[in-house]
């Protein structure tokens, strides 16, 4: 087992990375010795992973962080840095490492305040001698005066500070920074990979992890939910039934409804996986009396964790409607697939009477325009358009379409 073992079907990236990690160690033990740093690196102070939800993009920074700061005794020997037993590459894995800072935002974006904490933490040297790793899941939500900030941090880089940058695209990016960062592009795991994951990790058996992975369409957590959540399922089933039930105004109008209803549902059930959790390990850390009172003074913390919580919600809310879009947005294809002829295995298999049915019953062209109608919808939520007002177009448009 090593670093690279949960980075599913991107064997590219995990050779570019595993050199980076072996050209860092060297340069980190030529250091350490006070003998001459290699004169060809193939590490450097800034990276950008980019790729599609579920590609893996936020597992290949974190595991590269584990190997930046893996302390395996066999590298000495000529092993490879990234073992994944020892404490560097535990704790970094686990989120506890001292000199690994993870940044991921419940919120839609992040600010001016939040980044600058971080390049404060980026000029900090290393406490464990290695490296200071900033992981920023989450490059795409930083506003324009916040990726300002970042840039001259990226610019003027701390000695041993390495900032590792993720994003679903180049073009989610500020071009200032991406231009100062070495670009890593993940793709789309295969199907089979995806299973074969579900299979080792997870225990699922290979029939339900093919299904789930097809059904994801390589998103390995999605995959994942769906194998194991009985919930998550039966959410997904109601989204795919949506084509068949937008055959007048009312019909549309109400599947919007439902749809938005099955987001919110989605959000709930996450929101009650952490929620209490996090309102328990506080209460508990301000020093709740038995019965639940709180200390004096600890009201607005409170408080301050209810709000962080209620936007937490309302990002996994929009999160769950664009998954169920993308979702329909496969149903459809499948229906393009068909008209046009394709023998290629459908991600919609599951519903493959009503993609059949769907097919006899329209054209090529009336399903691309039901295709960018959901594009459109999409579009529509990323501006903060109301959600049930940009579905309820949707759905009057795949009516229409």
């Amino acid at each position: 087992m090593t670093v690279w073992d949960d980075l599913v079907g991107q064997e590219q990236v995990s050779a570019q990375l595993d050199a980076a990690a072996r050209d860092a160690d060297a340069a980190v033990t030529a250091v350490a010795q006070d003998t001459p740093l290699p004169e060809a690196s193939r590490m450097t102070h800034a990276w950008l992973f980019t790729g599609p939800p579920g590609s893996g993009r936020d597992t290949a920074a974190r595991a590269f962080a584990a190997a930046l700061q893996c302390v395996s005794p066999d590298r000495a020997l000529g092993g490879a840095p990234g073992c994944g037993f020892c404490d560097g590459c535990h704790t970094t894995l686990a989120g506890t490492h001292a000199d690994v800072e993870i940044v991921r935002t419940d919120l839609l974006s992040i600010g001016v305040k939040e980044t600058r904490d971080l390049v404060r933490r980026a000029q900090l040297s290393p406490a464990g001698g290695r490296w200071q790793v900033i992981v920023l899941e989450d490059a795409d939500r930083l506003t324009e005066g916040a990726g300002n900030v970042l840039l001259k941090a990226i610019e003027e880089p701390a000695p041993r500070t390495v900032w590792l940058l993720c994003a679903p695209s180049l073009e989610d990016v500020l071009p200032t920074i991406r231009s100062r960062c070495r670009h890593l592009t993940l793709r789309t795991p295969a199907v089979a990979a995806v299973a074969d994951m579900l299979v080792r990790r997870d225990g699922i058996e290979p029939p339900a992890a093919e299904a789930a992975a097809r059904a994801a369409q390589g998103h390995i957590e999605r995959a994942r939910r769906l194998a194991t959540d009985e919930r998550a399922r039966a959410r997904r089933a109601t989204v795919l039934k949506l084509p068949l039930r937008v055959d007048d105004v009312g019909g549309c109008l109400k599947a919007a409804q439902e749809l938005i209803d099955a987001a919110s549902e989605d959000a709930k059930q996450v929101a009650e996986e952490v929620d209490t959790r996090e309102t328990e390990e506080l209460r508990t850390a301000l020093g709740a009396a038995q019965g639940g009172r709180m200390p004096r003074g600890t009201a607005g913390v409170m408080k301050d964790l209810e709000d962080r919580q209620k936007r937490r919600r309302t990002r996994t809310q929009r999160d769950s409607l664009d998954l169920a879009l993308i979702d329909l947005t496969a149903f459809y294809r499948d229906v393009l697939a068909l008209q046009l002829g394709s023998r290629l295995a459908l991600s919609t298999a599951d519903v493959a009477d009503t993609v059949e049915r769907l097919a006899r019953a329209s054209s090529p062209e009336a399903t691309l325009r039901r295709i960018d109608a959901i594009a459109a919808c999409r579009a529509a939520l990323d501006r903060n358009v109301a959600p049930l007002l940009a579905v309820e177009a949707m759905t009057l448009a795949l009516r229409s379409g």
